[in-house]
């Protein structure tokens, strides 16, 4: 099998108000392929799908009750501490929940951690170790 990740599906209690969150908060832009069942964000050659927790539960042949921690996050990675401190200050005054201040970390980073109304975790960090590609500067948006 081919190393390969092309999209990541999150199942949401509320369309409508995952895709105002990530519209709204994070300034990204649904694609054309959205639709009034699911919508699709672009994310620099891989994609974020938001899809009805059921839906998404009924497709995968699993219950969907759960709760407690997911066992995962997602991360969204910047060019520096500043940013880090910056970037989560936007998107507190959005309205985004934050969950951890940003901090210098055990690992040699600096980061913070975020939730979506789904309680999704994201991770805003600068990793000295993962610098970020000039090729992907010029294509990474920054969130408005």
């Amino acid at each position: 099998m081919e190393p390969r990740l092309t999209l990541i599906t999150l199942g949401v209690k509320n369309l409508q108000r995952s895709r105002d969150f990530y519209q709204n908060v994070f300034g990204w832009k649904p694609t054309e392929s959205s639709t009034e069942g699911i919508v699709f964000f672009e994310l620099n050659g891989i994609q974020l799908a938001l899809f009805p927790q059921e839906s998404l539960a009924d497709d995968a042949g699993v219950s969907a009750e759960g709760s407690g921690f997911r066992r995962f996050s997602l991360a969204h990675n910047v060019r520096s501490e500043r940013e880090v401190n910056e970037l989560v200050a936007l998107l507190e005054e959005k309205g985004a929940t934050v969950l951890k201040r940003p901090e210098k970390v055990f690992w040699g980073g600096y980061s913070s951690y975020i939730a979506d109304p789904d309680e999704n975790l994201w991770e805003i960090a600068y990793n000295p170790f993962l610098p970020i590609p000039d090729s992907e500067e010029k294509k990474t948006p920054s969130i408005h």
